[in-house]
């Protein structure tokens, strides 16, 4: 049984791909920050249907947390083969008001998490020919107003699949990911309903995505149909980019 790790998995599209590498026979680990008992009901879920699934409540900004949990899962449910690097935040506003908490604390969780978890593992992954997909963001690839610090970091996710893609290759270890564009997910659901509306209009299918349809491209990309596909960036945006 192949050994995923994904972080920030306890809702949203973590949870999304938690719950599809479930059910395509993973055995499944997840960080989360906060929710406990999100947590804790996804893993009940996923084990009451037969799967093999763990939390560990851990920061992904802390570097030294990082390297506890890879070794812990590791003697929990065995070697990784998988990272999904999907934490993040957001702490959207004009770049003129905005104060340095609010840049550093969405770098350090968005980027410097996935550097954290990714350099935690790297060396296992060589080791086993394993695979990382990042999750990134629209955001990512055009800019967005009022996101510069949210479009920085996801900037910065890709800039590091694709250096981390080349660096790996010859070691058997794919490097992808995902840009979605608007999920339907607690994230955006706080959005004004006329902001939400305005959005919207502006994607060329007319709505939002879902989590499942990111982890449906995660669960792609982590499996023998992807075996030469290292580097890439796949758009879940509906048309918007």
């Amino acid at each position: 049984m192949k050994v995923a790790l994904v972080t920030g998995g306890s809702r949203g599209i973590g949870k999304a791909i938690v719950e599809e590498f479930c059910a395509a026979g993973y055995a499944v680990a997840f960080t989360y920050a906060t929710n406990t008992d999100s947590a804790d009901n996804l893993v009940a879920c996923m084990r009451s249907q037969g799967y093999r699934a763990a939390a560990w409540k851990a920061d992904v900004r802390d570097f030294a947390v990082a390297g506890r949990v890879v070794e812990e899962v590791q003697r929990d449910l065995g070697p990784i083969d998988l990272l999904v690097n999907n934490a993040g935040i957001k702490r959207d506003g004009a770049f003129a008001t905005m104060d340095r908490e609010a840049w550093h604390d969405v770098i350090d969780t968005n980027l410097n998490g996935a550097f954290n978890y990714s350099r935690a593992l790297v060396r296992e992954l060589m080791r086993r020919e394993g695979c990382i997909v990042n999750i990134t963001s629209v955001s990512g690839q055009i800019g967005m107003a009022g996101q510069t610090n949210y479009s920085a970091s996801k900037a910065g996710v890709i800039g590091l699949t694709r250096s981390l893609a080349k660096e790996l290759a010859r070691f058997g270890v794919r490097v992808n990911a995902i840009a979605p564009g608007f999920i339907d997910t607690d994230m955006t659901s706080a959005i004004n309903e006329n902001v939400r509306k305005k959005l919207y209009s502006q994607i060329p299918m007319g709505k939002p995505g879902l989590a499942r349809d990111v982890a449906r491209i995660a669960l792609f990309l982590a499996g023998d149909g992807a075996a030469y596909v290292t580097g890439q960036v796949w758009s879940a945006d509906g048309g918007l980019s």
